[in-house]
């Protein structure tokens, strides 16, 4: 992975890190250690439950999910001071672990899988928790697929403008249930009369020119002006010929640089 894209992504990582714990809306299977101050006998560790209550001492149900842990400490609170337990209660909830909200991070990555949510997050942040992308991934164009109301929709979203250019529109948030997918880059294939044949990175908007440079460039009996691109379309192969410098290659077009005519 380009570095200045990676260290973009820690440094956004850094700063959800440092975000406010109560940005994070707690949620089934997420489990806390809540305690009351001067009421050591009602310390306890709970769990979410699926139906999103906890069961705390002396007050039986509340209702846990879609809240911080600062809004649950509250509803504890007034709890207890409503059933004349404690008359000036002190609460004290803490996430002992994140369970509810986990991210997919597929493709290539440099550890791909489920990643637990602890604070409100992003792209880049769920791309820093997978150790970045790998050098053979495509930078212009990862995938996030979300599931709203029932409908999967599915984004593209192009890295060098997020992080080279700084496009931060492009970091959307992500939520439970997302999946983010790294596809593999693109590549073109170039033969004939190069210095180095064989498969290339395509990068954006590349030239057969730079192709050619890529492949090392021409040989001593290689001509620039007698190149031939085969391009698949519908499952055939299309020769296109003759071809320019300046003309833009495609994903897996096959560039062939033929002899000199002496």
């Amino acid at each position: 992975m380009n570095w200045r894209l990676l260290l973009a992504a820690l440094a956004s990582l850094l700063l959800s890190a440092l975000a406010s714990a109560d940005e994070y809306l707690l949620g089934p299977g997420d489990v806390l250690r809540i305690s009351v101050y001067g009421q050591q006998d009602m310390t306890s560790e709970v769990r979410v439950s699926e139906s999103g209550f906890i069961t705390f001492p002396l007050v039986g149900l509340i209702k846990a999910t879609g809240v911080p842990a600062a809004g649950l400490e509250l509803k504890i609170a007034d709890a207890l001071k409503k059933g004349g337990f404690v008359n000036k209660p002190e609460v004290s909830a803490l996430i002992t672990a994140f369970r509810s909200k986990q991210i997919s991070v597929l493709g290539q990555v440099n550890r791909p899988g489920k990643f637990n949510l602890e604070t409100t997050s992003t792209v880049a942040d769920l791309l820093a928790m997978a150790g970045g992308t790998l050098t053979n991934a495509a930078a212009d164009e990862i995938v996030l697929i979300q599931q709203r109301d029932g409908k999967t929709s599915r984004k593209s979203i192009d890295l060098l403008a997020l992080f080279n250019q700084g496009d931060f529109s492009l970091n959307d948030k992500v939520e439970n249930g997302d999946v983010i997918f790294v596809p593999r880059a693109p590549v073109f294939y170039v033969y004939g009369e190069v210095q180095r044949p064989g498969v290339y990175r395509l990068e954006r908007n590349m030239s057969v020119a730079q192709a050619i440079a890529a492949g090392g460039g021409l040989t001593l009996r290689g001509s620039d002006s007698r190149l031939q691109v085969k391009r698949r379309s519908n499952g055939k192969t299309i020769e296109t010929n003759p071809i320019q410098l300046d003309d833009s290659l495609l994903a897996d077009d096959v560039l062939v640089v033929k002899e000199r005519v002496f």
